[in-house]
């Protein structure tokens, strides 16, 4: 579990610099195009204080979009109590508590740290579960929370947030043009070219990514929730209460898809192929086997 989290600290530090070569990279192709240099300083002046950005504040949009509410103990004692004990439980601080009112099961943590934690659950997840297996989710994202899982999906919400603007702009620029030499307009071929093809891959990059990142990170939070509860029965029980009662979030947003304990959407056949989520059937299995050594 250790090494998982040393990996998880390399890995926040390796997506930040992927981030800004890629940023980059982009700016000093459109300097090539356009001969201007200045563009890749610009470019990349903006890149390296987006990613300062983003490790702050990326929470707060992640709480933000979901619409999460934060309540203390007299608002939900019984969520509250839960994430209290597992937070002397495990010896993390006390992160703040969230809830979104939304009839689909769902939870997730956000933060950069232990000391700058979140959970939020829905109120669907709430009424679904009972108390062993509402502890057992929590028990999940405080998980997330103690092996650092939470600043890496809080870096690729912002990368994959990123990638969309990015794309955005990337076409405006080729409709619109720039300062190339032989045009003044947009109907430079390359840039027009360069444009649709980040749009069109802007979405497989960002799916590819969630996906890569987070299928383990699942399997490793179910596994130190189910250490920290001792009952890994109760979660594999809440995640089958998931697989069988989940339904699509009033407030989707495929930006954050990763962070939730279930897949915030309704998936169809392409995107099961990039899910930000391991089956839940491989994951109950998993609990079920680890059970047998408590």
């Amino acid at each position: 579990m250790y090494r998982n989290i040393a990996k998880n600290k390399r890995n926040t530090v390796f997506i930040i610099l992927l981030f800004i070569l890629i940023i980059g990279g982009l700016g000093l192709l459109a300097a090539y195009i356009y001969n201007d240099i200045s563009i890749v300083v610009i470019t990349l002046v903006i890149a390296t204080g987006y990613a300062v950005f983003q490790y702050f504040m990326a929470s707060r949009q992640a709480l933000s979009l979901s619409g999460a509410r934060e309540i203390q103990k007299a608002d939900n004692p019984r969520l509250y109590r839960i994430v209290e004990n597992l937070s002397i439980t495990t010896g993390t601080p006390m992160p703040k508590v969230y809830i979104i009112n939304d009839p689909a099961p769902n939870a997730f943590a956000t933060g950069r740290d232990p000391q700058h934690a979140s959970v939020a659950a829905t109120t669907g997840i709430l009424e679904l579960l009972d108390d062993s297996e509402l502890e057992g989710v929590m028990a999940h994202e405080i998980g997330h929370v103690q092996n650092y899982d939470i600043r890496v999906s809080m870096i690729v919400f912002g990368l994959v947030v990123a990638v969309g603007f990015i794309s955005d702009i990337f076409l405006r620029f080729a409709f619109f043009g720039g300062r190339g030499n032989n045009n003044n307009g947009g109907g430079n071929p390359i840039v027009l070219v360069l444009g649709i093809v980040s749009l069109l891959l802007a979405p497989l990059v960002a799916a590819v990514v969630q996906a890569a990142i987070s299928r383990q990170r699942e399997y490793l939070a179910d596994a130190t929730g189910a250490l920290t509860t001792r009952h890994p029965d109760a979660l594999a029980s809440a995640l089958e209460k998931l697989g069988a009662y989940g339904r699509p979030m009033q407030k989707q947003n495929s930006t954050m898809a990763h962070m939730w304990i279930a897949d915030p959407t309704k998936p169809g056949l392409m995107d099961r192929l990039f899910s930000t989520h391991p089956p839940i059937a491989d994951r109950v299995k998993r609990l079920i086997e680890s059970g047998r050594s408590f």
